[in-house]
């Protein structure tokens, strides 16, 4: 009766054990799952700043030097305008880090872009599509910049 006991305590030891092992691959996956998730989110709403500043830089008035807004919070309601303009519907948090942006100060001030404070090396390196070209094998989030270049035509998104 003795060594039934030992051998069921050993073997219970041994199921906690295969157990955590188990838990941790579980936890490992989960938490790479979330972070392309985020990624995929990065990609999403920065693209959305992106086409943002094109659509503020678009309403200069004819003539004039591009305008750039000063914050995000100018790309939620314009205010240049007496009247609702609104070329984002929220200003977005960065999805990797949940802090603000860092901005690219545009020309004569203002920002022309946006990117990641995060440091960490991003998990996908290559397969982006044409308008992401430049983000393949990058080191960190932050060289993902999302930018709208002064054009002649109202802007062309380049990254």
């Amino acid at each position: 009766m003795r060594r039934q006991r030992g051998f069921a305590y050993a073997w219970a030891l041994m199921m906690v054990l295969i157990t955590g092992i188990y838990l941790a691959e579980v936890a490992e996956v989960w938490q790479t799952r979330i972070r392309r998730l985020k990624e995929q989110e990065l990609l999403v709403e920065g693209d959305e700043i992106g086409h943002a500043l094109a659509g503020y830089i678009a309403q200069t008035a004819t003539g004039q030097p591009a305008q750039y807004p000063k914050t995000l919070d100018d790309l939620v309601s314009d205010p240049r305008v007496p009247f609702p303009r609104r070329f984002l519907r929220k200003a977005y948090k960065d999805p990797i880090t949940g802090e603000d942006w860092l901005y690219i100060a545009a020309p004569g001030g203002g920002i022309m872009g946006v990117y990641s404070k995060a440091t960490d090396k991003p998990l996908k390196q290559d397969n982006f599509p044409a308008s992401y070209a430049t983000f393949a094998n990058k080191n960190s989030y932050q060289d993902w910049k999302f930018v709208q270049w002064p054009t002649g035509g109202g802007g062309a998104m380049r990254r």
